[in-house]
């Protein structure tokens, strides 16, 4: 199989860090909010917006928020780069079609994530930055 053949799923192992976007993945679109919240470290930032980092609620809110579009999310690893218990992953993603309220939804993006393995084996997100290197929105 070529490297950007992206016609077949890719297998991921647990020990694999890319399984933390693999988990994501099947969290978001089983909209399993506990399963969803199991992805990230306790004290795990989002940046939902670039410049605007969140935390706790904050990121629970997010993640709420593209939940309730009601459509699928497709994300593929482009690149893991692990050291030691730790990895960035770069990661592109897209969420298109038309939600619950009617409105046509199409984003995507590149993330640069940064996940650690916990105690358990599991990956899990301590950064997940869905715009990478988006820049800062102007301030007003």
């Amino acid at each position: 199989m070529n490297a950007h053949d992206t016609s077949r799923p890719r297998v991921v192992l647990a020990g694999d860090p890319g399984s933390a976007a693999a988990r994501f993945v099947a969290a978001m679109n089983a909209r399993d909010a506990q399963a969803l919240d199991h992805v990230y470290e306790d004290d795990a930032v989002l940046v939902p917006v670039p410049g605007h980092p969140v935390t706790g609620a904050g990121r629970l809110a997010a993640n709420q928020h593209l939940r309730s579009f009601g459509l699928p999310i497709e994300a593929r690893p482009r690149h893991v780069y692990v050291a030691g218990g730790i990895a960035l992953l770069i990661v592109d993603w897209s969420m298109r079609g038309t939600a619950g309220d009617g409105s046509r939804i199409d984003m995507s993006g590149t993330a640069t994530d940064v996940v650690r393995r916990g105690p358990d084996g599991q990956w899990r997100y301590v950064i997940d930055n869905p715009h990478g290197t988006a820049s800062f929105p102007e301030s007003a």
